[in-house]
């Protein structure tokens, strides 16, 4: 199996796992919280072969700037899909949609608005980063 496929297959109960020669990493964490936290932590990720749960233009910019290889999403917006293949990162996916909705499902996902404007992944991370504290602050 590639790394890939188990990563695909290690998804369930998880809200993404990410895998390379048969390391795996896992979180239940929501949204962008994960990659932003493995960034944060210093893990290196290039190389790795990643299934998520919902693959935004957000969560695709942190996979361009971690080095990830390749992507599932159960859930791809149309965002996270021109940026992937703009990156030259393979993604596959089982649902297509115009864009990611925030939890409540009455906008757009805050962490998509937030990189809207941006193609560049460490603009976009610096950018993840205001928009997640300024979200903790209320």
């Amino acid at each position: 199996m590639t790394d890939l496929q188990i990563a695909v297959k290690n998804l369930e109960g998880h809200t993404i796992c990410l895998c390379k020669g048969g390391k795996c990493l896992y979180s239940e964490s929501r949204g962008i919280s994960p990659m932003m936290n493995f960034i944060a932590d210093g893990v290196d990720l290039a190389g790795y072969s990643v299934a998520d749960l919902i693959v935004g233009k957000a969560a695709a910019l942190l996979f361009v700037k971690s080095g990830i290889k390749e992507v599932y999403a159960k859930t791809l917006s149309e965002g996270g899909k021109k940026v992937l293949g703009d990156n030259g990162v393979p993604v596959t996916y089982q649902t297509l949609t115009e864009k990611i909705i925030n939890r409540a499902g009455t906008d757009t996902c805050p962490m998509e608005k937030a990189v809207a404007n941006t193609a560049n992944p460490e603009e976009a991370y610096a950018l993840l980063k205001q928009t997640l504290s300024a979200l903790k602050k209320g």
